[in-house]
């Protein structure tokens, strides 16, 4: 378990030969509330009153299905999965919970409302709208496609992934790359991307921090790689472990730096020239 909150860049407040104390992986929190019983490797969040094995954390840090953990435990080569594996193969073909009833480009009025309380309407060609059917009950919102062929999807009231967690690329030929954090960061980045005079480069959208693993080594090639995490500790994260991977990677959060993220700044703050002069002088191209 150690090993894995490592890997995700968490690090512990404190320690001893029995216990390891770590801040709150799943939210923001100013004590630590997350307790590593390191001879049991069991985990117990008092703060949510929660708790359980390696399997429990991933399920509920990656917002994924037990056989998907699984499956992404594999991929990282993290050997003491391979225990749990075999007690937790019936679990293996848990039956869909939903199913999507249509995909459209944007039309319901709530939606386009949305978009436009976001500053973001003028970028809806890049999401579409999705109607799905879940516990007997039909819903609809924004869904934004993952390369795994999930769907994030967001509305005023509801924030939920359906299927697989996983990125979200949008490749062109450029040796740049743009990383954010989730799809509204990167609506909010095509909607002054001239304004910031800036070309198109290879887009990742994270669609949540913890996903950070998946580009370690990608972004290795690229020559220059920008960043724009939100303004907090997982983004402070994100940021120094992409930095350790290539020392090229730029913190581009100065542009939103009052904000909590770049679509935070969108919606408050007009961007002006002076906004303009300050990006470029920081980041010259």
């Amino acid at each position: 378990m150690e090993e894995v909150l490592f890997s995700l860049g968490h690090l512990p407040t404190k320690q001893s030969e029995k216990e390891v104390w770590y801040l709150n992986p799943f939210g923001p929190e100013n004590h630590a509330s997350f307790k590593l019983n390191k001879r049991q490797n069991i985990w117990y969040l008092f703060s949510e009153g929660i708790g359980g094995n390696n399997i429990d954390f991933m399920k509920k840090y990656l917002n994924i299905s037990i056989s998907e953990v699984l499956n992404w435990a594999e991929n990282q080569n993290f050997s003491f999965f391979q225990n749990q594996k075999i007690s937790n193969q019936k679990l293996e073909k848990l039956p869909k919970t939903y199913e999507i009833t249509d995909l459209k480009e944007i039309q319901h009025p709530a939606l386009l409302q949305y978009l436009k309380s976001r500053k973001v309407e003028d970028q809806k060609y890049l999401i579409q709208e999705i109607h799905y059917r879940m516990n007997d009950k039909d819903y609809f919102g924004i869904g934004f496609k993952n390369d795994s062929g999930g769907y994030e999807i967001r509305n005023a009231y509801s924030k939920i992934c359906l299927g697989k967690k996983d990125i979200s690329t949008i490749t062109n030929a450029s040796r740049s790359i743009r990383i954010f954090e989730g799809f509204f960061d990167f609506l909010s980045f095509k909607n002054v991307e001239k304004f910031l005079e800036k070309v198109p480069s290879h887009y990742v959208i994270l669609n949540s921090v913890s996903m950070i693993h998946k580009i370690k080594i990608e972004i290795q090639k690229y020559e220059n790689v920008e960043l724009y995490f939100d303004n907090d500790e997982a983004g402070d994260r994100a940021v120094e472990m992409i930095k350790s991977k290539n020392k090229k990677a730029e913190d581009c959060r100065i542009l939103y730096s009052s904000f909590k993220d770049l679509n935070d700044w969108l919606i408050h703050n007009k961007p002006s020239n002076e906004v303009q002069v300050q990006y470029k002088s920081a980041f010259k191209r």
